[in-house]
């Protein structure tokens, strides 16, 4: 294929290193992407903001003009009930996009909040939809990213209707693990990001029984606390509680 005005072979092969390593990479580099819808790609999501820890990326009722996709850090999407409780609705890592609830109305159905400084891609809707129409494997990439949310919360649907306390707190410990793998990182030891009484909010349950329930896995030698630092010691146990199979990812 002839090389496009402007981008060199040399500079192809940096830009696929740089996104091989970058959180978008799913988003920007769906299978089969040539060298002319890669240089528009990276055009298009190549804006970045910062976000500190504490504050908002988008407000509830908020129109929607951009989606983000989560570049550095950790974040979390939640709904104030009128009486002033915070319902947290899911917590969101590097990779992860963000956005997506208001695609169907135009506005946002959540807050948005950094856990800790993070940055973001911004991605302006419009120009994605368009870019999509003219790349048809970035399109079909969006609506599986698209799809995967949806089994997401059809899983969290699952978990907070059937489950114990004790087999909810296992099943997201092994949520996270599975996360943290997928992205490089250690699945067995990582930092809680969240505090207990988001993860309380998160899952149905009290503060107390977070506690508990982390006390009980810690004395049980199933996993190991210190502050937010969790190291899980029996993987299987973990999953035993839940009933997934041995050996399951």
């Amino acid at each position: 294929m002839p090389s496009q005005p402007g981008l060199s072979p040399i500079d192809v092969q940096r830009l696929k290193t740089a996104c091989s390593t970058c959180s978008l990479r799913e988003l920007c580099l769906p299978a089969g992407l040539d060298q002319r819808g890669l240089e528009q790609v990276d055009r298009l999501v190549n804006r970045r903001r910062p976000i500190r820890r504490g504050d908002y990326l988008y407000r509830s009722g908020a129109g929607l003009d951009s989606l983000y996709a989560i570049r550095t850090g950790f974040m979390k999407s939640c709904v104030l009930h009128e009486d002033g409780r915070e319902q947290v609705a899911g917590f969101h890592m590097m990779g992860d996009l963000m956005g997506l609830d208001a695609i169907s109305s135009s506005r946002h159905m959540c807050d948005a909040v950094a856990l800790e400084d993070s940055e973001v891609c911004e991605i302006p809707l419009a120009a994605l939809e368009q870019l999509s129409h003219d790349i048809p494997s970035l399109q079909q990439h969006f609506h599986r990213i698209m799809s995967r949310e949806i089994v997401r919360d059809y899983g969290v649907m699952l978990l907070l209707g059937t489950m114990r306390a004790e087999e909810r707190l296992a099943a997201f410990l092994l949520n996270l693990s599975q996360r943290f793998a997928a992205r490089g990182y250690s699945s067995t030891e990582f930092h809680l990001r969240m505090t207990r009484e988001e993860i309380g909010s998160y899952l149905g349950l009290k503060l107390e029984t977070i506690s508990r329930a982390l006390s009980r896995f810690h004395e049980e030698n199933l996993i190991e606390v210190r502050n937010k630092h969790v190291k899980i010691i029996d993987m299987e146990a973990l999953r035993g509680l839940i009933g997934q199979p041995s050996g399951a990812s």
